[in-house]
């Protein structure tokens, strides 16, 4: 993992990115503003590890460019693929709102750029508008219920 720079390009097209992720639909212009200065951009190579399942939740991410598969543990070793993610696709919502274990390994597809948001630098708008973040937690739950099925599948 390595951290890049976000220039200009990159800011605008996160700003398009965060406006179209419905976790973030609840949020004002302005607010989504506030947050936008917190949110960093990491380079991962193919096969590199984003988080694992069990781990804290502490971060946000939108894939930027590449991909991400999502695994799911079922066993001590064996690991079910549960989904492919892909440019504009996001993941670790619950962590933003809750202080909850991951509930899945994100792997690298490829080599990928995610943007990424610390839960803690995101707090300060869930204070500041607790309708939001009321719909925010249900979105959440809804997303985690969905993922929950999945996997049994």
């Amino acid at each position: 993992m390595k951290k890049l720079e976000i220039g200009a390009p990159e800011m605008g097209l996160l700003s398009r990115m965060l406006r179209k992720v419905e976790f973030f639909t609840p949020l004002t212009i302005g607010q989504l503003e506030r947050v936008l200065p917190s949110v960093m951009l990491y380079s991962y190579d193919k096969g590199e590890t984003v988080f694992s399942q069990g781990q804290k939740g502490d971060a946000f991410y939108i894939v930027y460019q590449g991909g991400v598969e999502i695994r799911l543990r079922k066993w001590l070793v064996l690991t079910k693929r549960i989904a492919t993610l892909r440019a504009g696709d996001f993941l670790g919502e619950i962590a933003l709102i809750s202080d909850e274990p991951r509930t899945a390994t994100v792997v690298c597809a490829e080599p990928t750029l995610l943007f990424t948001l610390i839960a803690e630098d995101f707090k300060f708008v869930l204070n500041e508008n607790p309708a939001a973040a009321a719909e925010m937690k249900h979105i959440a739950a809804r997303r985690k219920f969905a993922a929950s099925h999945q996997a049994s599948s």
